[in-house]
Formats: structure tokens, sequence, C-alpha cells
């Protein structure tokens, strides 16, 4: 029992740290932008720096997905969950994450050979800062594979537990009740 305990507090710990990455990606964008203003009042030109900014925000976004999840913060419609018995809920559960996990694995195999295509050919950004396009797609694949592992955490502890790990956000509750 204390190992699934260490696996789940790792697991925990992971989708956490994607979150405060997600975080700092975020952060990441508004020095950027800060750095553009300040480049144009002074009448300096800085390269690159929307390039970058787009570059994190797709980090952001990727990284974000499992913790997200997690929180109750991605959208479900839970309107058909609460009104069938429990056992039926169950199974609705266990058929959404089955597909969305088998959607998630997709498309992180793709994204994997899609990496593996940019380092391959030496693809880099067609913008001022000829970045090797590899490095933020890594990101991208980094945030997807996280999210795999989220929806395939989630996906077991419904067909073992009979109920998902989502926490509800009380806020969004309140407007729907």
């Amino acid at each position: 029992m204390g190992a699934l305990k260490t696996l789940r507090s790792g697991l925990d710990f992971l989708y956490l740290a994607a979150g405060v990455l997600a975080a700092l990606c975020l952060i990441a964008i508004l020095v950027l932008i800060v750095l553009q203003m300040l480049a144009r009042w002074i009448g300096e030109v800085a390269p690159g720096i929307p390039e970058y900014a787009g570059y994190f925000m797709a980090a952001a976004s990727f990284l974000a997905f499992a913790n997200a999840l997690n929180r109750g913060s991605h959208i479900r419609v839970s309107i058909v969950l609460n009104a069938v018995p429990r056992h039926i809920a169950r199974w609705i559960d266990v058929w959404c994450f089955a597909i969305a996990t088998a959607v998630m694995w997709y498309f992180v195999y793709y994204g994997w050979r899609f990496v593996n295509f940019s380092i391959m050919i030496n693809d880099i950004s067609q913008g001022q800062d000829r970045t090797p396009l590899w490095i933020p797609q890594s990101f991208m694949l980094a945030g997807a594979v996280i999210m795999a592992i989220a929806l395939t955490d989630h996906l077991i502890h419904v067909l073992f537990d009979g109920k998902h790990r989502i926490k509800r956000d009380v806020v969004d509750q309140s407007f729907g009740e």
C-alpha cells in the first residue's frame, strides 16, 4: 500500500508542477510583452518577442491541462450524470475517460513523431528568432504526455474505485444550481 501512496503523491506532484510551470510561462509572456513595449517606447526593435510569446502560450496551455482537469476546470456536462443512477453514471464516466485517454495517447504518439521529424529536418521558425522548432514543440508534447497520464490515472481510478478524482469547483457549481 505504501507504493501506491508514493505513486499517488508522485502523480499529484507532477500535475501540480505542470500547473506551476504553466503559470511561469504566463509570467514569461507578461515579461516579454513589457519588454516589447519598452523597446517600442525607446525606439528599439525587439525581434522574435512575438514568436517567443506564442511559444510560451502554447507551453502554458498544454502544461496546464492536467492540473486544470484535476481541479475541475475543464468543461464537463454533468447534467446527465446527475440525472442517472450512480452505477450508470460510473459507466458513462468510464466511457468518457476511455475515449479521452485513447485520443490523448494518440495525440502523444503523433506529437512525438512531429517533434522527431522537426529534429530530423532541422526545422526552424520562420520569424527573426530562428528557433529550432523542436524546442517549443517539446513543451507541447510534455504537456500532452502529462495530460494523457492524468486521463489514464482517472480512468483507472474510475474502473477500480467507481468514481473519478476531479475536484468539483464550488464557485462553478453555484452558477448552475
